[in-house]
C-alpha cells in the first residue's frame, strides 16, 4: 500500500502548514541534508531514559511512511494537527520490482519529525505518546539489525521490498493452488502484494539473503522496533498481511490489560506447505513471537539512542504500529455526527455501515463488522487488525492516484499544462477540473460527467485488487481519437476518475451482497482533498461521503497510537471517538439523469473486464 497524505500529485512542498493544505505536483523537496551512518541494533542499545519531567500541554505525535516520503504530525489532545512536515524517500523501480532503504526512510523520518516540531513550536519534552504508520512493505535485517538485500542487483540499501512489487505473482499462484484455511481469510487468494508470497521468492531467488536474515518484518513494526527494541509485532500487519490468524486472541481481548501475547495464530502447516517451514524455527523468531493490539506500548518507550536521533525524549511511551490505510481508517472511522446520516450516540452499529476510502497511491477500502463476513475476492475478514474486537473487510485498488499520475504524465499535453498550472500556483489537476468546466459550458453539456459518453476506461493498470482478485487484469481505454490537445487530457483525466469510482462502488456492491449493510463514505488522504475526485464517487456510489476535519487522517491514526501507548484512553476505540472530527460532506447528485448517465457507464465498465477476459482466453488457446 501506500502512503495516501502525500503522495506524487497530491502535495509539493516538504513542510504542510498547520491547515495542512498543497498545491502542485512532484516529489517533496529534502527538508535539509543528513547524514547516513550505520543503523543500530535496538537490541543493544543503551538503557532508556525514562520521561521524568510532566508536559504543560497533551500533543501526540504521528509518523507515516508512504511510498514516497516519511511524514510527521503532530496533534493536542482534540485532535486537531498543530503542524506537520514530509521528507522524501529513495525508491528504485525495475519492471515487477520496486525497492527501498530501511536506512533511508529511517533518516527522513527523523528529519520529519525534527521539522513538524519545529513547524509547530513544540519542544520534544511535550511529546506524550508516539504512533507509526507506514506501507505493508517487506522489511529484512540480520542479526545486529542490519539491512540485508532482497535485490537482484545485490545493493545492500535496497532492503525492502515495496507494497507495490509484483515480483511474486507466479510465487503467490502457487500458494493459492493449497487447501490452507488460512486462505479463506484473505478473499480465498493471496495477493502478490502479500508477504508469504515475496518471502517465497527471496528463498527461490536470494539463497546468500535468505540465509542472512534474522528477522522480516512488515515497515511499520521495523519503525516500532527500531524506536524501541521491542519485537512485538502488530495485530494489524500479520493479521493482514502474514495470514496470521487475529482470531485466535478472542479469549485475550481486553483493552484495559493491555499486554503483548504470545503468536499463537500462526498456522505451521502452511508455512510448510508452501516450502517456508523454516520459518516456524524459535516460535517463528524470524516473523514475530509475539503480538499486541495496535496501541499497546511497547517497551520501555523510545531508547536513548533513538530519541536522540528524533530530537524527541527518551521513555516517551510508542503504540504498537498500523499500516497506513488502516491509520487511515482510525484516523477518521469515528468522525461524528454527521447531519443526514443515520446515526444514534452509543449504536456500535454506526461504525458498521460505513467504508473508508483511503485514497493516495492505491485506494483502500476499510469496512468493520461485528460478524465475521467472508467475502470472495475481498481481503479478510481481519479479526481486530484495525478496530479491537470488530472484523475489518478490506477492499483495494492498486493504481489510483498512481494510475491518475501516469494518465496525465504520459500525456504530450502535460508539459504546458503543468507549466500554466505552476504559473497560477495552482496544481496541475485543480487546472484540469477548471478545463472540464469550460468544456461543460462551451459544449452546453447538461452536466459535467456527461463529457465522456464516448469515453471509457477500465482502470485496472496494476491488476484488479478487489473484487475479482485478477493481479493480470490490464488498463483498458475505449474511445481514444487522434485528438492530443489539452481538451482531450481533461477527458481522459475525467474518464479515469470515473473508472477508479466504478471500481469502489463494485466493491461497495460486491461487499453489501455479502453481508456488509455500507451506506456512507468517509474519504482521506490525498485524492480527497481533489473535489472532482469525491463528488464522481459520491455520485457513482450514491453515497455520502464525510471528509475529516483533519486533512492528515493517516497522521492522525498514527498519533491515536501514541495517545493510547501514552495511557490517556482505555483503548484504540475510546481514542477514535475523542479524536476524530467530522468536516464537509458531500451529496449524490439529486439529477435522476446523473444516475442514469453513471448506471450505464457502469455496465460499460463490467463489460470491459469480461471482454478482457474473453480475448484472454482466445490467446491463450492460440498459442496453446
Amino acid at each position: 500500500m501506500m502512503s495516501p497524505e502525500e503522495e506524487k500529485g497530491q502535495v509539493s512542498s516538504s513542510i504542510d502548514s498547520v491547515s495542512g493544505s498543497s498545491s502542485g505536483r512532484g516529489v517533496p523537496t529534502p527538508l535539509h541534508s543528513h547524514s547516513h551512518s550505520s543503523n543500530t541494533n535496538p537490541d543493544s542499545m543503551n538503557s532508556v531514559e525514562m520521561v521524568t519531567s510532566f508536559p504543560s500541554r497533551t500533543i501526540f505525535l504521528g509518523v507515516d511512511v508512504g511510498t514516497g516520503s516519511a511524514r510527521a504530525g503532530l496533534f493536542d489532545d482534540t485532535g486537531k494537527l498543530l503542524g506537520s512536515a514530509s521528507s522524501p524517500i529513495q525508491i528504485w523501480k525495475d519492471h515487477d520490482c520496486v525497492e527501498q532503504s530501511s536506512t533511508d526512510i529511517w533518516h527522513a523520518i527523523c528529519a520529519a519529525v525534527k521539522a513538524a516540531c519545529s513547524l509547530a513550536n513544540v519542544s520534544g519534552d511535550e511529546v506524550s505518546g508516539l504512533g507509526f504508520a507506514a506501507t505493508c512493505s517487506l522489511v529484512a535485517v540480520d542479526a545486529d539489525g542490519s539491512p540485508v538485500t532482497v535485490s537482484l542487483s545485490g545493493d545492500a540499501r535496497r532492503n525492502v521490498i515495496v507494497w507495490m512489487d509484483h515480483r511474486a505473482i507466479k510465487q503467490a499462484e502457487r500458494i493459492n493452488t493449497c487447501n490452507s484455511p488460512v486462505l479463506q481469510y484473505c478473499g480465498g487468494a493471496l495477493s502478490p502484494e502479500m508477504q508469504p508470497p515475496k518471502l517465497l521468492w527471496v528463498k527461490e531467488n536470494l539463497q546468500e539473503s535468505w540465509s542472512m536474515t534474522f528477522r522480516w518484518m512488515d515497515l511499520s513494526d521495523w519503525l516500532s522496533y527500531r524506536a524501541t527494541g521491542d519485537d512485538t509485532r502488530s495485530l494489524c500487519t500479520t493479521v493482514c498481511k502474514w495470514t496470521y490468524l487475529g482470531h485466535a486472541h478472542m479469549h485475550q481481548m481486553s483493552e484495559k490489560d493491555s499486554r503483548d501475547m504470545e503468536a499463537c495464530g500462526w498456522d505451521d502447516d502452511f508455512w510448510e506447505e508452501i516450502g517456508l517451514g523454516d520459518l516456524v524455527d524459535g516460535h517463528h523468531a524470524k516473523i514475530g513471537r509475539s503480538v499486541a493490539f495496535p496501541g499497546h506500548p511497547l517497551g520501555a518507550g523510545l531508547t536513548r539512542a533513538a530519541a536522540k536521533e528524533l530530537g524527541l525524549v527518551a521513555g516517551i511511551p510508542v503504540g504498537t504500529s498500523l499500516i497506513d490505510a488502516h491509520a487511515g481508517g482510525v484516523g477518521v472511522l469515528e468522525s461524528r455526527p454527521i447531519s443526514g446520516e443515520n446515526y444514534k450516540e452509543g449504536d456500535k452499529e454506526n461504525i458498521c455501515h460505513r467504508m473508508v476510502l483511503v485514497c493516495g497511491t492505491s485506494t483502500c477500502h476499510m469496512a468493520v463488522s461485528e460478524s465475521k463476513l467472508f467475502i470472495p475476492g475481498v481481503w479478510g475478514p481481519f479479526w481486530s487488525a484495525m478496530v479491537p474486537e470488530y472484523w475489518l473487510t478490506e477492499g483495494g485498488q492498486s493504481a489510483t492516484g498512481g494510475l491518475l499520475d501516469y494518465i496525465i504524465d504520459n500525456h504530450v499535453a502535460a508539459p504546458l499544462l503543468a507549466n500554466r498550472a505552476a504559473s497560477r500556483s495552482i496544481s496541475l489537476m485543480e487546472l484540469l477540473n477548471k478545463i472540464l468546466e469550460t468544456q461543460m459550458n462551451d459544449l452546453k453539456a447538461p452536466f459535467l460527467s456527461a463529457l465522456t459518453e464516448d469515453l471509457h476506461v477500465l482502470p485496472d493498470y496494476h491488476g484488479n485488487r478487489s473484487p475479482m482478485a485478477d493481479p493480470k487484469s490490464k488498463g483498458i481505454v475505449s474511445g481514444l481519437t487522434l485528438d492530443t490537445g489539452e481538451k482531450q487530457l481533461a477527458l481522459l483525466y475525467l474518464a479515469t476518475i470515473q473508472g477508479i469510482a466504478y471500481g469502489t462502488r463494485h466493491i461497495v456492491e460486491h461487499c453489501n451482497s455479502h453481508g456488509h449493510k455500507i451506506d456512507t463514505l468517509l474519504a482521506c488522504g490525498g485524492l480527497s482533498k481533489n473535489h472532482l475526485y469525491i463528488q464522481e464517487h459520491a455520485d457513482i456510489t450514491g453515497c455520502p461521503i464525510i471528509l475529516p476535519r483533519e486533512k492528515e487522517s493517516v497522521l492522525l491514526g498514527a498519533a491515536i497510537l501514541g495517545a493510547v501507548a501514552a495511557k490517556k484512553y482505555s483503548g484504540l476505540h475510546d481514542a477514535m471517538k475523542a479524536l476524530n472530527a467530522s468536516g464537509q460532506i458531500i451529496h449524490p447528485s439529486t439529477n435522476p439523469n446523473v444516475k442514469k448517465f453513471h448506471d450505464a457507464k457502469y455496465r460499460v465498465f463490467k463489460e470491459l473486464y469480461e471482454q478482457q477476459l474473453s480475448h484472454r482466453s482466445i490467446m491463450k488457446e492460440a498459442l496453446s
